[in-house]
């Protein structure tokens, strides 16, 4: 079975430094999987912040993550201290694409990239929104 690939963008939105917790840390001695898609959430929300965003409201509308893929490069342990980059890609009528490589601190060691795709949301009346204008003009390229 082939793996998957993951091209990410020649530049990114957003940079962080996030430290890998204790609770972070599988059975395996690494950094597991679960926590890795709660660090890539709190990448997100720290660049929407940074926006003057939050994920239920983007110019009235929120956001609902409709996929995730998550490619592993090398092993993450306790105390490492990564960087996360979050950039924004592929805007829709209705969605994005949030893209993101972790490298780390110590090494600027590639450990993982990943991207998460969501869809604007009216949460009041359940459904589908289009894509903010003012975000739109904000990260397309």
């Amino acid at each position: 079975m082939g793996r998957v690939r993951l091209d990410l963008p020649e530049t990114f939105d957003f940079s962080t430094e996030i430290d890998v917790r204790i609770t972070d840390i599988n059975y395996g001695g690494h950094l597991g999987n679960d926590s890795t898609l709660s660090l890539i959430h709190e990448v997100r929300v720290r660049f929407l912040q940074k926006h003057g965003y939050r994920e239920v409201n983007v110019e009235g509308v929120g956001m609902v993550m409709t996929d995730a893929v998550i490619i592993y490069k090398a092993e993450v342990f306790y105390g490492d201290t990564l960087i996360a980059e979050i950039g924004v890609g592929d805007i829709t009528r209705s969605g994005c694409d949030f893209y993101y490589r972790f490298t780390k601190k110590d090494t600027g060691k590639e450990v993982t990239r990943a991207k998460t795709s969501i869809v604007f949301f009216d949460f009041k009346v359940r459904k589908l929104a289009e894509t903010p204008g003012k975000f739109r003009e904000k990260f397309a390229k």
